[in-house]
């Protein structure tokens, strides 16, 4: 046992890749609950840089209650409009005062959240479209205690746990990558395409299907045959970019709800099925890693817009998966690894109570062959931890 409680040990159960049914998720940026995470951690890094910015130092915040209520839209071919509003509320706790000054961190709030609705979603009128309410509650600066001294590792503010998992396995890949490819290298030619992609991945034996939903712009779609086209064109593009993962054969499958003869069709005004009766809340999408993969442990903790300091639900779910992805990388002979760390309340977070890591070798490759070099990507990754506050807030590390 090392000095970071690290254990290491062959997994029980068999790969995903050999198991016969798989499935994955992944929620687009535009999906209602993403649309809460996104603001939340966003509002969460504004925060963050105004403690730096006015003392120096972070100090007690969380905004991972953030709720969007859904609005009402009649959306047509060439162009609808919206009918009520979305509403969007912010909520959590801030520290607004500390060493006798007053921090406008609900007004900090509001900009943030407003500036990155207006950057991700453009077809979105943050002005009249939706409405952004914010409730902080009064966070106390005597909270800056349990981040710990500057320059010394923080103590864990709950007993929790954190998992990931690595490498991908070929569905993961086709679903994480089909949605970002969408809303990024083909919406850029294609503006017809909503930022709510939502991916769903089915993998039996060796057939994959994947399953997508697209919510299309109205304004640029003039007719049924239009909106055809551009289902048809979706479905090409995502079987072709599938090929890039995996030599398995692979159907892809859009917005399989649509009943042409009837009208009903996926059409939005403002790309995201926020727009009509579809809520969100902060930590029901995603998991840090970017998918939902039933086969796998998961956490249930909402990663976005906790502190990253000390906020085990933020800092062990993003750390277990670059730990997994780490050993993964510079330790050969890994064929899958399952990584979890749990925390005790008060302890340095860089000494969990337990980091335990569950391998799957490569054929050939025994476990003891490699179990110090696991041990030792493990025990530097954990040392390293106070990385991922910095990258959190630097948006280098995406939480959903």
């Amino acid at each position: 046992m090392s000095e970071r409680n690290i254990h290491v040990e062959p997994a029980a159960a068999q790969a995903v890749e050999d198991q016969h049914i798989e499935i994955v998720e992944r929620k687009g940026i535009g999906h209602p609950d993403s649309i809460c995470d996104g603001v939340a951690e966003e509002v969460a890094r504004a925060l963050a840089h105004e403690y730096l910015d006015r003392f120096g130092k972070l100090l007690h915040f969380n905004t991972d209650e953030t709720q969007l209520v859904a609005g009402t839209a009649a959306p047509a071919f060439g162009g609808g409009e919206m009918l009520e509003p979305i509403y969007l509320l912010i909520v959590g706790r801030a520290t607004k005062t500390y060493d006798g000054e007053r921090i406008p961190a609900e007004t900090v709030a509001l900009r943030a959240a407003r500036e990155y609705l207006d950057e991700t979603f453009p077809n979105l009128d943050v002005g009249s479209d939706v409405i952004v309410d914010v409730k902080l509650g009064e966070g106390s600066g005597d909270l800056q205690e349990v981040f710990g001294e500057e320059s010394k590792v923080p103590n864990a503010n709950d007993t929790s746990y954190g998992v990931g998992h690595a490498p991908l396995t070929e569905t993961e890949e086709i679903v994480y990558n089909t949605e970002r490819e969408l809303n990024t290298t083909y919406a850029s030619d294609n503006p017809e395409i909503g930022q709510d992609i939502k991916v769903m991945g089915k993998r039996e034996g060796d057939q994959i299907d994947v399953t997508v939903a697209v919510a299309m712009i109205d304004e640029y779609i003039d007719g049924m045959e239009s909106y055809k086209d551009s289902v048809s064109a979706v479905r090409e593009y995502v079987e072709e970019l599938a090929t890039e993962y995996t030599d398995r054969e692979v159907t892809a499958h859009v917005n399989t709800a649509d009943n042409y003869e009837e009208g009903s069709i996926y059409l939005t005004t403002t790309g995201t099925s926020a727009e009509q009766g579809d809520d969100g809340s902060v930590g029901r999408g995603n998991r840090a890693n970017g998918l939902i993969t039933p086969n796998r442990p998961m956490s249930m903790e909402a990663t976005s817009g906790k502190n990253p300091v000390n906020h085990i639900g933020k800092i062990y779910n993003l750390l277990s998966t670059e730990i997994a992805q780490a050993v993964a990388t510079d330790v050969d002979g890994i064929r899958q690894l399952q990584m979890r760390l749990l925390s005790q309340i008060g302890r340095p977070i860089d000494h969990p109570h337990v980091a335990d890591a569950q391998v799957i070798t490569e054929e050939g490759v025994e476990i003891e062959e490699i179990r110090e070099d696991i041990e030792a990507t493990i025990d530097h990754e954990l040392a390293n931890v106070t990385g991922i506050t910095k990258r959190v807030i630097e948006n280098e590390l995406s939480t959903f």
